[in-house]
């Protein structure tokens, strides 16, 4: 009784808070520039997501998705541009600000990032131990529910070791959404995963939006697992976005960096003897 009693509440609580957001757009970024010493990593970078859409975001290595996501969250200092998140501009934030803000954000990184020492369940209860004063029963029922929905019922007293690949990045997303975000970051869900656990995930990530009214940032390499969870799909290359759009926008881009993209081609730089000689000799 007492589960489903919890369960109804909770079940109520989001539907409340469904309700309560609007159609803002989540994330906001404008005129981004950014730097490491003298080397420029991101250009003129302007970026918008709306409450509900799935963004991804591809390039290739190196291309700035990374320290991207960085500014976004607040981990890097802004020196030129603007970041709003959930409506909030990120470099005007007070630390104490910035906190409350992190808490309406999840953040599922790629190896699952779980804590070696603890189990299944004391790793996706430690984000409410840490932020309300829920009591013991209720933190594991809330716990058990992201749990069961990321298809991992029964693994609470397992340690993070005795867990697959596939298994750690959704016991990874569970703690990341235990908070019921507004905005969830995902780095790489499929990245080292077989077809089917990846397509798995990929179902997840369109569950977490659709039951949860989840607004979903996924930066991935796999055009497989994009093209089935996108609502929309930037692309960079060398710190800039050479295009955002739709599934159908992307495929019909005629841009040659994107196409190689698409059709996995190599891109061949051909070798100058006397520049490579002089790269190795100079001083």
């Amino acid at each position: 009784i007492t589960y489903i009693l919890v369960l109804l509440s909770y079940k109520i609580i989001l539907l409340l808070i469904m309700i309560k957001r609007n159609t803002e757009n989540v994330l906001e970024v404008s005129e981004l520039n950014t730097w490491y010493g003298d080397r420029k990593i991101l250009s003129d970078i302007n970026l918008s997501v709306s409450r509900n859409e799935i963004m991804v975001i591809m390039g290739h290595s190196g291309s700035g998705k990374s320290t991207l996501l960085r500014y976004i969250l607040g981990l890097e200092k802004i020196k030129e541009g603007i970041i709003k998140l959930l409506n909030k501009e990120v470099a005007k934030l007070s630390k104490d600000e910035l906190y409350k803000l992190r808490k309406r954000i999840g953040v599922a990184f790629q190896s699952g990032a779980l804590f070696n020492s603890m189990t299944v369940g004391e790793n996706i209860e430690l984000p409410l131990h840490e932020n309300t004063d829920l009591d013991e029963n209720t933190i594991k029922i809330m716990s058990r529910i992201k749990l069961e929905l990321m298809q991992l019922s029964g693994t609470e007293s397992l340690m993070p070791a005795e867990l697959s690949g596939g298994m750690l990045k959704r016991a990874g997303l569970a703690r990341a959404v235990i908070m019921d975000p507004e905005l969830l970051f995902f780095d790489e869900p499929s990245a080292g995963l077989d077809p089917i656990t990846s397509a798995h995930l990929d179902n997840l990530i369109l569950q977490l939006r659709d039951t949860l009214n989840m607004s979903i940032i996924v930066v991935t390499h796999e055009l497989e697992s994009a093209f089935k969870i996108a609502d929309r799909i930037t692309i960079l290359d060398k710190g800039e976005i050479i295009l955002v759009g739709s599934k159908e926008v992307i495929k019909k881009s005629n841009d040659s960096r994107i196409i190689n993209m698409l059709e996995r081609r190599a891109i061949s730089n051909p070798l100058d003897a006397k520049d490579y000689l002089n790269r190795l000799t100079k001083k």
